[in-house]
């Protein structure tokens, strides 16, 4: 179990990487261990704040489709303000592209991570 909390651990971090290398606007300082924190404080974010705005705005996000729940994903933002390793330059543009890209990193970087375990067994 925990092994399992430290591979999805990394696969965030890397999936971090991936979208501060692929958007302009958001940037990651201090390198390995800068990824790992920003990931760490993201997931804690994600688990605590975003479970709640999750319920609380469920009946919007029914509403829109689910189109409201990308803006619920921007809690980039909440992380930016928490830590000084993430910057963020605007929260439209670049949070909102950051929650869609940090997202789409994540699926693929955890297929090949789990591909490249079940070819190690």
């Amino acid at each position: 179990m925990v092994g399992a909390l430290l591979i999805r651990w990394a696969v965030l971090a890397g999936a971090f990487a991936v979208t501060a290398w692929f958007l302009a606007g958001m940037d990651v300082s201090g390198g390995a261990w800068g990824y790992i924190w920003v990931s760490a404080l993201f997931g804690i974010v994600n688990a605590i704040i975003g479970t709640i705005l999750r319920v609380l705005t469920f009946p919007l996000t029914l509403l829109t489709l689910g189109l409201f729940s990308v803006v619920v994903n921007a809690l980039l933002e909440i992380t930016d303000g928490l830590t000084n390793r993430l910057e963020i330059d605007e929260f439209w543009w670049t949070a909102i592209w950051g929650a869609v890209t940090l997202s789409i990193a994540s699926v693929v970087i955890d297929l090949v991570v789990r591909k490249a375990l079940d070819l190690g067994r």
